[in-house]
């Protein structure tokens, strides 16, 4: 089932905020009034998990600057992410939130668990400031993803809900021409 349209699940966390180096409680309503990435990936101390948030925190600044707050979420605890950051190249450079979910309740709220394994899987979800899962992308857990890909997606995503009646077509870039659905382009595209 699709989570596209959908208000994300109420949940409450802990999470380690790299930041500051302290551990923070989030919940679903830290994600609202703003727009939103939440990055699950299957556990700390691995291969691939590794190289993608390192990858996250390349395009933060990009991000932040379009009003995106980033969060990364595994089974692992709040505990664990300090862990890893304290003892990983490429994690101690994030400076994103990484919530702990041991419960498995969010992994659960936004259907990437893998239920026999107890891990999340590779999810990213683009999420509006009302809480709204607006785009998804869940990979195998031997693909790694691409951040760079999140730019231009949460780009159009804000043009959209800026600009009512409006759509942005494949490889749109900001500034590009969008299309006004209508009866007249039936078929002419």
């Amino acid at each position: 089932m699709s989570l596209i349209g959908k208000t994300i699940e109420p949940f409450t966390a802990e999470a380690y905020n790299p930041k500051d180096g302290e551990f923070i409680q989030v919940s679903d309503e830290s994600l609202k009034g703003q727009w939103s990435v939440v990055a699950f990936y299957p556990a700390d101390f691995t291969f691939v998990c590794p190289t993608e948030l390192e990858d996250l925190q390349d395009q933060y600044a990009t991000l932040k600057d379009l009003g995106v707050e980033i969060y990364s979420v595994s089974t692992d605890t709040h505990f664990t992410h300090k862990a890893w950051h304290d003892h990983s190249d490429a994690i101690s450079k994030i400076e994103y939130v990484m919530i702990g979910d041991p419960s498995q309740r969010i992994s659960r709220n936004f259907d990437v668990l893998d239920e026999e394994a107890g891990l999340a899987q590779r999810g990213t979800f683009i999420i509006d400031p009302d809480g709204v899962v607006q785009a998804m992308e869940i990979n195998a857990d031997g693909i790694g993803r691409d951040a760079s890909t999140l730019v231009g997606k949460i780009k159009a995503a804000q043009y959209v809900r800026d600009n009512p009646g409006e759509v942005c077509p494949a490889k749109w870039e900001e500034g590009g021409e969008t299309l006004k659905p209508s009866l007249d382009l039936v078929g002419k595209i």
